[in-house]
């Protein structure tokens, strides 16, 4: 995990510093076509394109910080970093420890994936999913077993080498899988809509923040430029 050396007296930092200085933007860098990270090292995909605008339009100096799934929103309220921004969708038990700005996609289908030759029963098998996500939680209420992996791709390998049945996660996410497998991966069973839509977790005390990002993320479904990013990454509905 790479980590921001910070003091610790930056650990409660404060919303007025926050437009004083460089606003740190966290993201995971390793959920295309969300987040991801290129052959040189650089930030990529939809989140990379939506923060960096809405950065602009709220005319805020930001940079990128990449941070590891099953500890982002620890390492958010300990001030690592200021926002999140990588694929995490808007849970009410997610709201008893951070707060989120408006959603800047809509609920995105949950998917199954399995071996093309295989029939997985989806309510009793063993699923794979990524720690911490809505789809683990979601598996875990269908009766099925579940097994966790701290990163996305570990959970397609998983479904390769015969560990788990199938993976359960967001649909944008696992197509590109499918459609390069050469007929090895499907996707199986219905689209599942789970979560309230995708949104950037801002610790509670960052309210002018959370504001100042709100009114950007509004701007742009007013113009129809997010709608553009929407189309342009393949990640959901239309707002």
């Amino acid at each position: 995990m790479k980590k921001i050396l910070i003091a610790a007296i930056l650990t409660g930092f404060s919303v007025s510093s926050a437009f004083a200085d460089t606003v740190r933007m966290g993201t995971e860098g390793a959920y295309m076509p969300y987040n991801g990270i290129d052959d040189n090292g650089q930030f990529i995909g939809f989140e990379i394109d939506l923060g960096n605008e809405l950065c602009k339009r709220a005319s805020l100096d930001c940079t990128w910080v990449k941070n590891d799934w099953d500890s982002i929103i620890p390492n958010l309220k300990a001030g690592n970093y200021d926002t999140i921004i990588a694929g995490m969708s808007i849970t009410d038990e997610r709201m008893k420890e951070i707060d989120f700005t408006t959603n800047y996609t809509q609920p995105d289908p949950s998917k199954y994936v399995a071996l093309a030759d295989a029939s997985p029963d989806l309510n009793s098998g063993v699923i794979a999913a990524q720690i911490g996500t809505i789809q683990a939680s979601f598996v875990v209420e269908s009766g099925a077993t579940l097994v966790e992996f701290s990163t996305p791709d570990e959970t397609i390998a998983a479904v390769r080498n015969g560990e788990v049945d199938a993976v359960f996660a967001d649909k944008a996410f696992l197509e590109p899988f499918v459609n390069e497998s050469g007929g090895e991966l499907s996707l199986v069973g219905d689209d599942v809509l789970i979560g309230g839509g995708i949104g950037m977790g801002i610790r509670k005390s960052d309210s002018a923040l959370k504001e100042k990002f709100n009114a950007a993320i509004n701007s742009m479904k007013a113009d129809g430029t997010l709608n553009e990013l929407i189309k342009q990454w393949e990640v959901g509905e239309l707002f």
